[in-house]
């Protein structure tokens, strides 16, 4: 499996399928560049498709800091000039987006465009946070087994989690937010809920973006999308109805699709 040695830290990363230019996908809390694997499918024949995981998270190592959304932005940025793929599209989700933002206001000219899918530039709401603190002193201290009921909703829209015919699939995802290393977890929480916000830079912003955001997002509530959208100049929104906060897993097909027209009229 390949990594990148950076900081202290070995960051796992997958490198798929070929093409005159490359997207990279950098994934949201809990999870890793799997939850990107459908739309990395879909695109590959056309793309070189990038997929890393964020330290601590995956199959990348735990660190003992450097779980800020700067540090993190480090990481993503060494991991594109190591890689070499030029300018890059850079689809990011959830905390994934916090990073492209950051991408595109501090080193634009490694971009070609970024894709900001259930993501924000404000803080963490005043009113999720006292919630994801008490979740992460039980995760911390017991373990994730107690609270992973209570992250499922948040993560995944009411569609997807009502659905029978996907059970299977939660059950994938359910056993993905297990397997987390505990300490390393809970150290990337407190990075996400304790971010800084970046609205007031995205006027810095001049690239092509696009912003996906589920129609039942509770996380990352359709509203912050539309105040994305209104912000950074000449961006496209695109809703996704029954989809939830991973809408790259609920509602593959119709990310795929909004990627598709997207990078098609790039193209």
């Amino acid at each position: 499996m390949p990594y990148l040695d950076h900081d202290g830290v070995r960051i796992h990363y997958t490198d798929t399928g070929s093409g005159a230019e490359t997207i990279v996908f950098s994934h949201g809390l809990l999870f890793s560049g799997a939850i990107f694997e459908k739309q990395i499918d879909h695109l590959k024949a056309r793309y070189r498709c990038i997929a890393y995981d964020h330290r601590g998270q995956g199959l990348s190592s735990p660190a003992q800091d450097g779980y800020d959304m700067d540090t993190q932005t480090n990481d993503a940025i060494a991991l594109i000039e190591k890689l070499g793929p030029g300018r890059c599209h850079f689809a990011g989700l959830s905390m994934g987006g916090f990073v492209a933002m950051r991408l595109a206001i501090r080193r634009p000219e490694l971009l070609r465009s970024i894709i900001l899918m259930g993501t924000s530039a404000d803080p963490e709401p005043a009113e999720n946070i006292s919630k994801y603190r008490r979740l992460n002193i039980v995760a911390r201290w017991i373990g994730l087994w107690p609270v992973v009921a209570k992250v499922m909703p948040i993560m995944f829209g009411a569609t997807f989690l009502n659905d029978p015919a996907r059970a299977d699939e939660r059950a994938v995802w359910r056993q993905r937010i297990l397997a987390n290393n505990r300490m390393a977890i809970t150290r990337a929480v407190d990075g996400v809920v304790g971010r800084d916000g970046v609205y007031g830079l995205l006027d810095k912003i001049d690239l092509p973006a696009l912003i996906i955001v589920g129609e039942e997002d509770v996380a990352t509530v359709p509203a912050r999308a539309e105040r994305l959208h209104e912000k950074i100049a000449g961006s496209k929104l695109a809703r996704i109805a029954r989809a939830g906060h991973t809408s790259s897993v609920e509602e593959p097909e119709a990310v795929n699709a909004a990627l598709e027209a997207f990078l098609a009229e790039l193209r």
